[in-house]
C-alpha cells in the first residue's frame, strides 16, 4: 500500500494564535479518519508510527502539535486560558473535515485526552466516538502541597514561569531506545508551567463534574503501571456512553503506544474504529 504523509505549518482559519503544526498519514484507502491529539510536551512526530499503522489499515489521521509544542509556535507548555487548548482543536477540525463524508474519530493522549475530553464537551457531536490513553485526570507523581501553593502564586503574578515536572523516559516506556529518544529530544521539554498547571487542574474538575454528559462510543487504554497521571479509570466510569470499552495493559508505563506492545494496542484499536466507522 501507498502512504502518503504531508507535514507543515497549520495556518489559522476558525480562531487567533500561534502558528500550529500537523502531520497527516493516509493510505490508498479512507475508511474512517482520527485528530490525534498529543500530551504535554509531547508531540505529532511521536505518533507517525502509529499513523502509518493505521493507515495500512484504511484510517487516515492528523496529529497536531498544540501551541507551545513541538515545532508550533509560542512559549513552551504555556497557554493563558485552557480554553486556548480547545481552539488550537478548532484548527485540527479544519483538517478532519476535509475529509468530508469520512467517519470522524477524536483521539488523544494523557494531557491531550483531557483536551478531547473537553473538546467533546463542547460540541458533542462532530465526532463519531473518542479513544482516549492514560488520561491525565491527576498527577500521579507525588506533588507537595506546598508546591502546588506556590504554582497557584507564580500562575498569577509570573504565569510564564515554569518548574520541574520532574519526567524521565523511564517513566513513559519499557523500550530502551524510546527513553534515550525522550530524555535527548530538545522538542519535548522538561518544565511545566506555572500557568499551564493551574488551568489544567481546573479543567480536569469540570470534566469529573460533565462526565456524565459524554454519550458518544469511548475507547480508553491504560496502562496499568503509569507513574505520571491517575483519574482514568474514574474517568471511563463517571461517562454516561452506554458503548465503553477499557483497555487495560498489566505492567505497562505512560506512553502505550511507545511501549514494545505498541503494535498490538494501535490495531486493537484499529480494530474498534473500524468497527464503529
Amino acid at each position: 500500500m501507498n502512504l502518503d504523509t504531508t507535514r507543515g505549518v497549520l495556518t489559522r482559519t476558525r480562531t487567533k494564535g500561534p502558528a500550529l503544526f500537523t502531520s497527516t498519514v493516509l493510505g490508498d484507502k479512507v475508511d474512517a479518519i482520527v485528530g490525534i491529539v498529543p500530551g504535554y510536551a509531547d508531540y505529532a512526530d511521536r505518533y507517525d508510527h502509529v499513523q502509518r499503522a493505521w493507515a495500512e489499515r484504511g484510517i487516515a489521521s492528523v496529529a497536531i502539535d498544540l501551541r507551545g509544542h513541538g515545532h508550533a509556535e509560542g512559549p513552551r507548555g504555556a497557554c493563558k486560558t485552557y480554553g486556548e487548548y480547545l481552539d488550537d482543536v478548532e484548527e485540527l477540525f479544519v483538517k478532519l473535515d476535509a475529509h468530508a463524508g469520512k467517519p470522524t474519530f477524536l483521539f488523544g493522549h494523557s494531557f491531550g485526552a483531557l483536551v478531547a475530553v473537553s473538546s467533546v464537551l463542547a460540541k458533542p457531536n462532530r465526532q463519531k466516538a473518542l479513544l482516549l490513553s492514560n488520561p491525565y485526570m491527576r498527577v500521579g507523581l507525588p506533588v507537595p502541597a506546598a508546591k502546588k501553593a506556590a504554582g497557584k502564586i507564580v500562575s498569577a503574578i509570573f504565569p510564564w514561569v515554569g518548574m520541574s515536572a520532574g519526567i524521565r523516559g523511564e517513566h513513559l516506556t519499557h523500550d530502551p531506545k524510546q527513553i534515550a529518544s525522550y530524555d535527548t529530544d530538545p522538542l519535548s521539554f522538561k518544565k511545566a508551567n506555572a500557568r499551564w498547571f493551574v488551568e489544567s487542574s481546573h479543567a480536569q474538575d469540570e470534566a469529573f463534574a460533565r462526565a456524565k454528559e459524554i454519550t458518544l462510543p469511548v475507547y480508553m487504554v491504560l496502562g496499568t503501571a503509569d507513574p505520571l497521571v491517575a483519574g482514568g479509570r474514574e474517568l471511563f466510569d463517571a461517562m454516561s456512553s452506554t458503548d465503553k470499552t477499557l483497555d487495560k495493559r498489566e505492567g505497562l508505563l505512560h506512553e502505550v503506544l511507545n511501549e514494545p506492545e505498541w503494535p498490538a494496542i494501535a490495531s486493537a484499536m484499529a480494530d474498534w474504529i473500524l468497527k464503529k466507522a
